[in-house]
């Protein structure tokens, strides 16, 4: 086996290897020798059968694989003697004249990682911006939680429904006036106004009285997910059994008791620590992103190509599915096509801030243990259907690209903790408002050179006020399409959350679920690439998981 370097620019390599056709032939003999005991064939005995007979029936395929073998072995053997680290899975091709009982010429191409100098821990200074609750931000969480609560009860017959009342109806949803699957329910709940159910649904039935019957003409979203239903319009024949209207939910120790607790400073208790938690998110969110701006302005090496491409077609597609939800889904585009060199320069920041992380996680010790991934993987799991989840562990158990993917956050957050316990943190007094405007101020100093809004903000027609830091948690800016989510087992007519997909590398695909919005492209986050010291290889498309079934709701 002759290996020959022909490329060495930057980050990139390539290299020619050169299999003699003796040594494939020995290695098929061998092979043959080795399965000739276990043929059957008639008229020999068990275990009698020629080599010469075996090589006629089996010869070919037993080729095909030793030479499969023996080029993946050339590949290691590149990596191995020229102590690379591939950036992601090389590009291994066979010669095209290659032919039974000649040499055989291996081609790989490949970027590798950046020699990155540990980087100097020491000297961080970070700011901590603390909100304290107090007891009017309690008084106010108790008040909007009551309103989540209150009930309903029976208005006159004469009583026409309106905005905030509540209907219990029957209904049956026909198209071109035959009946489809999953558009019948019979004492379901409907709020006017909550807009629980698709447009045009709800505000048909503004001003109905408790036995009356109705038929309403909707059209489904072009979005829906029911395939068959989405964009059409269908008629729903409906029975309102009861007009309800809602009741006075006066808050004190019995409204408390109704919920099961002690009492009304019971629930306070509990809504203080809930904001506690919340703001106590917000504030890690800002320190985190200080975090990564200081290190993303300290550190500056080339990046692979391959590995920035994969993160902003992530970005890309991100920006185009929240593109095609706005108003003016066109002009949105023509937005976003105005600013992709800065969201390429983001996707950039990020690979490298990616690397930067794996280098300090690996350089201090930050691992995540067996434990900690056992917890992950059946995490993930419960967002798929019952009988899917069993495959989803099995397939990440057996795809290094998805164990890494599914490891990297968790990755991340142990090594920015380990950050956060070196570096010297003061703290500040701030309110709410202020520890936004502060999260906000960041998001628009997103890079050196990459000043617009985060790759996964909604990037409207009409420039859209920032988004507010509370929809960011624990650094989870979501930015999720404006559908809201509709109980199971109920009417087709109810929207569903939108499925936003997730750009994966091409493995084996898992088991369909809901995708979780991606991360802000603002916070300069590497996600599935902290662990880039050892970059999993991309596997061929195996068969096709089954789609997770649309929820007719």
């Amino acid at each position: 086996m002759q290996i020959s370097e022909t490329k060495n620019d930057g980050l990139a390599r390539a290299y020619t290897v050169k299999i003699p056709a003796g040594e494939i032939a020995d290695k098929v003999s061998a092979e043959i020798k080795k399965i000739a005991p276990q043929v059957r064939m008639p008229g020999f005995r068990p275990g009698k059968v020629p080599a010469n007979l075996v090589k006629k029936m089996h010869g070919e395929a037993i080729h095909a694989d030793v030479l499969n073998k023996t080029v993946r072995e050339s590949v290691d053997k590149v990596m191995a003697e020229h102590k690379l680290r591939p950036a992601m899975q090389p590009a291994v091709s066979l010669g095209e004249d290659y032919e039974e009982g000649k040499d055989a010429e291996v081609s790989i191409e490949l970027e590798i990682l950046p020699a990155i100098e540990t980087p100097d821990t020491d000297g961080l200074k970070l700011e901590r911006l603390v909100v304290p609750v107090s007891d009017e931000a309690v008084d106010e969480a108790v008040a909007k939680f009551a309103e989540g609560q209150k009930s309903f009860e029976d208005a006159k017959k004469t009583h026409k429904a309106g905005e905030g009342d509540q209907l219990i109806i029957d209904f049956v949803g026909k198209l071109d006036g035959e009946e489809f699957e999953g558009g019948k329910a019979e004492d379901a709940p409907l709020e006017i106004g909550a807009g629980r159910f698709i447009p045009g649904f709800e505000e048909q039935l503004t001003g109905v009285k408790t036995g009356e019957e109705k038929t309403i003409t909707v059209t489904f979203p072009e979005d829906y997910p029911a395939a068959h239903l989405a964009g059409k319009e269908a008629q729903f024949d409906i029975t309102v059994k009861a007009v309800k209207v809602p009741g006075e939910t006066k808050i004190d120790d019995e409204f408390a008791k109704s919920l099961g607790l002690e009492g009304l400073d019971k629930l306070k208790e509990l809504l203080k620590a809930q904001l506690e938690q919340e703001t106590a998110g917000l504030t890690r969110t800002q320190m985190k992103r200080q975090l990564l701006d200081a290190l993303a302005a300290g550190h500056d090496f080339p990046v692979p190509g391959q590995m920035v491409d994969a993160e902003f077609e992530q970005i890309w597609q991100q920006l185009q599915h929240e593109a095609s939800h706005e108003e003016d889904p066109e002009a949105a585009m023509k937005e976003i096509e105005a600013e992709k060199d800065d969201y390429r320069k983001i996707a950039e920041r990020r690979v490298r801030l990616g690397l930067l992380l794996s280098e300090i996680g690996q350089a201090n010790g930050v691992e995540v243990s067996n434990q900690e991934m056992q917890m992950l993987v059946q995490q993930a799991a419960q967002q798929y259907r019952p009988e899917d989840r069993q495959r989803f562990m099995e397939y990440v158990r057996s795809e290094p690209m998805a164990a890494a993917q599914l490891r990297a956050p968790l990755y991340e957050d142990k090594v920015v903790d380990f950050l956060f316990d070196k570096a010297d943190v003061t703290e500040r007094e701030v309110t709410r408002e202020e520890l936004q405007a502060a999260i906000e101020a960041e998001e628009g100093a997103e890079a050196d050179a990459a000043p617009k809004k985060a790759a996964a903000k909604k990037p409207a027609a009409k420039k859209a006020p920032a988004k507010k830091a509370d929809d960011a948690a624990e650094d989870e800016a979501e930015a999720k399409p404006a559908a809201k989510k509709a109980p199971a087992k109920k009417a087709p007519a109810k929207k569903a959350d939108d499925a936003e997909t997730d750009a994966k590398p091409a493995a084996k695909k898992a088991p369909a679920k809901k995708a979780p919005a991606k991360k802000a492209a603002d916070e300069g986050e590497a996600d599935a690439k902290p662990a880039a010291k050892k970059a999993p290889a991309k596997k061929p498309a195996a068969k096709k998981a089954p789609a997770k079934k649309a929820d007719a709701e």
